[in-house]
């Protein structure tokens, strides 16, 4: 029996018709080589944001149902020329959208969850060897309105696809080649992987790098989906994310991950007060600011909390409000800050690590602001002009050059 294979194209794979044509090429030669495929595109590259735009033109506070209706036709365009251009070279070849293959989300506009993918119709057209080309990013709720799933949420749509259909593999197509060892933009020896583990993935992927979502690795490693990144440019076997951990290297930093654009706010006294830690939080919850590290400071009662810069100005004003009702303390704030993240495939002597990175940093004059570690990633804070530097003294340090 023919494998089947998932296979999602992100925005810059198909960001011209150019892209499209010769994406439609690669599908088409293995589609005659008896591959059985399903697509999953994005919308080309840069439409999603000017969608968004001309909706904050008509009006900023526009609902979110009719967002979705609005952003969702990018993929639209993306599919109908991918498939006229698989037509064009003797694929029978069908574009849907989410409604249309019954991918079934929540009512959550603009952050949707899949909650079920109907087989039925996508399996009766490839035992017809029509090759289905889906619309990425998008479902449809139990009222049959459109919803949409978030910032990269085409990666999450064609691994709940994969999962319904059982496929071979969900491949993700992008414009680099697999996942390196950390952003090669900012340092030029970052290795390629050939494997990694989804724990690893998952923390790279939710720590910044932007390969994968977050999302789509934790549905992959929930269904057991075999899933592997490659670049839609060029050939090459890309990175394969594993289940499990038997063939992998003892426990070692894998790779980098970074988050540029932070702001810090301190708190002087809010860990002392339980109930105000948690009025704290969920103020902020209900204001739409989500935190990134939350920290314990060195003085005992002290929180610290990084977030986006651009909601540093929301959160200081629901902390103002939230002032006037418990005692926060002092409150301060700085902006201009990244975080440098160190992922693992296993669990490290994160107190060992956590000291030679300190022993690395302040050898090359950086200071760190803020420390987070988990079982099996280490996080520091640090002025984003010093991060390029970081990086690199951070990679070289633990070998990351000759993986």
């Amino acid at each position: 029996m023919n494998k089947l294979y998932v296979k999602k194209f992100g925005g810059t794979s198909v960001g011209s018709l150019e892209r499209i044509e010769a994406v439609a090429d690669a599908i088409a030669k293995a589609h005659f080589n008896g591959e059985q495929q399903v697509l999953v595109l994005s919308a080309m590259a840069g439409e999603t944001n000017r969608l968004f735009a001309l909706a904050a033109e008509v009006d900023p506070k526009a609902h979110p149902r009719e967002l979705d209706m609005l952003v969702s036709t990018g993929e639209q365009v993306s599919i109908a020329l991918m498939t006229m251009a698989l037509s064009k070279r003797g694929v029978k070849a069908r574009s849907l959208c989410g409604g249309q293959v019954k991918i079934l989300t929540n009512s959550q506009f603009g952050r949707a969850a899949i909650d079920k993918v109907e087989t039925e119709y996508l399996k009766a057209l490839l035992d017809a060897g029509v090759l289905p080309v889906v619309a990425g990013f998008q479902g449809v709720d139990p009222q049959g309105d459109i919803t949409t799933l978030g910032r990269g949420g085409s990666d999450t749509t064609a691994v709940a696809i994969a999962a319904a259909l059982k496929a071979d593999e969900c491949q993700i197509f992008t414009d680099v080649c697999g996942v390196y060892t950390t952003d090669p933009n900012l340092e030029p020896s970052a290795q390629k992987l050939d494997e990694i583990s989804f724990e690893a993935m998952y923390e790279m992927a939710k720590l910044g790098a932007k390969v994968l979502h977050p999302d789509s690795v934790a549905c992959a490693e929930r269904y057991r989906v075999q899933l592997r990144v490659l670049s839609s440019f060029e050939h090459g076997s890309g990175t394969l994310i594993r289940f499990d951990g038997t063939d992998m290297a003892e426990a070692g930093i894998v790779g980098i991950a970074v988050s540029k654009g932070l702001g810090l706010v301190s708190l002087s006294e809010v860990a002392k007060n339980t109930e105000i830690e948690k009025a704290l939080f969920q103020c902020l919850l209900n204001g739409g600011v989500e935190t990134d590290l939350v920290v314990k400071l060195d003085a005992a009662d002290g929180l610290g909390l990084t977030l986006p810069v651009n909601a540093m100005e929301q959160c200081l004003r629901l902390l103002d409000e939230l002032g006037s009702q418990h005692s926060l303390g002092t409150v301060s704030y700085e902006t201009g800050l990244a975080k440098v993240s160190l992922v693992s495939n296993g669990e490290l002597a994160l107190t060992d690590v956590a000291s030679r990175v300190f022993e690395i940093l302040a050898g090359v004059g950086i200071q760190v602001k803020l420390l987070s570690t988990s079982e099996i990633k280490l996080s520091v804070v640090i002025a984003e002009e010093k991060l390029q530097h970081a990086v690199r003294a951070l990679h070289h340090a633990f070998a990351l050059n000759k993986v």
